[in-house]
């Protein structure tokens, strides 16, 4: 079998877990491994049914159409599904070997009398001394290099731990890194007042989700307050190519969410033609998904604008950084009980923190506070900005 190709312009992928052993029997269209592309994390169906034998470790990044395990087509499925085993080879007893001298060996940190005096003047534990004697026995001059911690001993754990990253965690640092140095971004911040949309949500929530089998959360209200300022101020809709400005008439949502082998960013398509329902259904859909690692490349191809939510991990503020090669992304934030002053009285009210990051190449100062202040008004006001000033039919009661 060879790795097919997960989409455009993914040349390797990486061996993530093997879902079989070596000499299982496979059926065909049986996963038998999850890969990791610098997009997505795909399963490998096998393509045949037979005994595998595995060509590469995990772990292993190999190139689109290299051969990654042989099926042996032949072989018959065995009675209850086990793989067939050799036949044991019964080997002729072996003359005992003569016994080699005796070593002593020492437990790790074992010092020499002359090695303890050091230690002893410096402080150092020797347990924390590798030694270069014999038998990892530490030596008088193992001591007298030994550089003691500057801090306070604790006499606590110190050891570390080393793994490699994940093909789609590294093309994730590749892509912040490259935004932080080829965009001018910036970041502008206001807070909405959620009290509209708590009244709403309480009163409709539980009509709702009988209705279309999905909760009202807070996505669809952002989502589509998202898609009304995107309207009003286009080049927030924009992105850099080359020296020109492309601008899109319509609106592609990504939307971050958090999987099993990291961020996510699945697209929300013509998110300007959904209701308050649509977008909940494909919110709900794309993030079970995301969860269950079914996500596809293409489902994460494309987005002219994005939307992430720090606030179900508790952050109340953040500067997100742009999702390439788009031009803005909009952070949402917990939300928080807050003293406002409300028409000259003090009064409690629950507020959340909005931040808008941008490229200021393409989206100016004015365009920025603009669209975000409509994200503001439209959130603030949900039934004459975003339902029509009737919520039954938007909501589709």
């Amino acid at each position: 079998m060879k790795v097919p190709s997960p989409g455009e312009s993914i040349t390797e992928v990486e061996i993530a877990t093997w879902l079989v052993e070596d000499g299982d029997y496979v059926e065909k269209d049986q996963a038998i491994a999850e890969v990791d592309s610098d997009k997505a994390t795909l399963e490998l169906p096998a393509e045949a049914s037979g005994i595998i034998t595995l060509k590469a470790e995990e772990g292993d990044a190999v190139e689109v159409g290299a051969v990654v395990c042989l099926i042996d087509t032949s072989a018959e499925k065995p009675a209850g599904g086990e793989a067939p085993k050799a036949e044991a080879k019964v080997e002729a007893p072996k003359a005992e070997a003569p016994k080699a001298a005796e070593t002593k060996t020492y437990a790790t940190g074992t010092a020499s009398p002359a090695a303890k005096k050091v230690l002893a003047e410096k402080g150092i534990d020797a347990a924390t001394i590798t030694g270069t004697g014999k038998a990892g026995r530490v030596t008088k001059e193992d001591a007298v290099n030994a550089v003691p911690s500057m801090g306070t001993p604790t006499g606590g754990s110190r050891g570390t731990s080393r793994s490699k990253m994940s093909m789609l965690r590294r093309k994730v640092a590749e892509r912040l890194v490259e935004v932080k140095n080829t965009t001018a971004m910036l970041t502008t911040f206001n807070e909405v007042d959620m009290s509209p949309i708590f009244a709403l949500r309480k009163e409709y929530k539980e009509t709702f989700k009988s209705k279309h089998g999905v909760g009202l959360g807070f996505m669809s209200f952002f989502t589509l307050a998202v898609v009304r300022a995107l309207e009003m101020y286009p080049a927030v809709n924009s992105m850099m190519d080359g020296k020109e400005m492309l601008s899109y008439d319509f609106c592609d949502i990504s939307i971050a969410v958090s999987g099993p082998k990291g961020l996510m960013v699945p697209v929300i398509r013509n998110a300007e033609n959904l209701s308050f329902r649509g977008v909940e259904s494909e919110v709900k859909r794309l993030a079970l998904r995301a969860r269950d690692g079914q996500i596809t490349v293409d489902e994460m191809t494309g987005g002219t604008f994005t939307i992430t939510n720090g606030g179900v991990f508790g952050s109340m503020l953040s500067t997100p950084i742009i999702n390439p090669p788009q031009s803005g992304i909009l952070g949402m934030h917990n939300i928080v009980e807050r003293p406002v002053a409300i028409d000259g009285q003090v009064v409690i009210r629950p507020i959340m923190y909005v931040a808008l990051s941008y490229d200021h190449r393409i989206i100016d100062g004015k365009e920025s506070v603009g669209f975000l202040v409509a994200v503001k008004e439209a959130l603030e006001n949900p039934i004459e900005l975003l339902m029509n000033n009737d919520v039954k039919k938007a909501l589709e009661l």
